[in-house]
């Protein structure tokens, strides 16, 4: 083995032991889906050495890769099956996609910016994920959600206010990923879809993520 495959290897079981099982990720199958996916593929250029770093890597226009072990608690909560369909908001990268689409049955991934979604397009054919598909769409233009009832969705941006689009669209017995409030600290919330009209929201953990483009903002006060 070269030097620089066990540093990369080194790097990796870093990443586990001191961001995700310090973090409270302590389910194995997700330690081990984000340890296998090969997260230096999906990492942006001139970025290889810090991919598996506790940092937010740079994807442009204020956009950013989230930290491996916010991907971790993002992975523990909504924990998707083999039999489940999951919508993610914000493809970015394709790494969170690629972890999603290691344990669902299929990913469906909404970007709206063209530059991330051919980036992610290529992560995704190089580390062989080929049950995730990607749209160059915005998700708040009419019908973008589709139809169906979605038994897991994340979000990757934040929503200053909570935003009932989307919890409608679960299956019962779904879950919701969402960071929601405005700066500097936002809550990462759970929230599961019990009956027709009866939902439970868990405060995960606080963070702070760019809010989704369209979402709804709270007004500003005028005097």
């Amino acid at each position: 083995m070269s030097m620089a495959a066990i540093d990369l290897n080194a790097a990796r079981d870093q990443m586990i032991h001191q961001q995700l099982r310090a973090w409270d990720v302590l389910d194995q199958s997700v330690l081990d889906v984000v340890s296998q996916v090969p997260r230096p593929v999906f990492v942006p250029e001139g970025y290889a050495e810090l991919a598996f770093a506790d940092v937010e890597l740079p994807l442009g226009h204020g956009d950013r890769m989230l930290a491996p072990k916010v991907v971790g608690r993002v992975l523990q909560a909504v924990a998707p099956s083999p039999t489940e369909r999951v919508l993610e908001i914000g493809t970015g990268s394709g790494f969170l996609t690629a972890c999603l689409a290691a344990t669902a049955c299929s990913v469906r991934s909404l970007e709206r910016r063209e530059d991330l979604v051919a980036a992610a397009r290529r992560h995704l054919a190089t580390a062989a994920v080929r049950n995730a598909t990607i749209e160059y769409i915005d998700a708040y233009a009419e019908g973008a959600l589709g139809t169906i009832a979605w038994d897991v969705i994340v979000l990757t941006g934040s929503l200053p206010l909570p935003d009932a689009r989307f919890e409608q669209q679960l299956a019962i017995g779904g879950r919701l990923f969402a960071v929601i409030g405005t700066g500097p600290v936002m809550e990462a919330t759970l929230i599961e879809r019990l009956g027709t009209e009866q939902w439970r929201r868990t405060v995960l953990f606080e963070t702070s993520l760019k809010p989704l483009i369209g979402a709804r903002a709270r007004e500003a006060f005028s005097f």
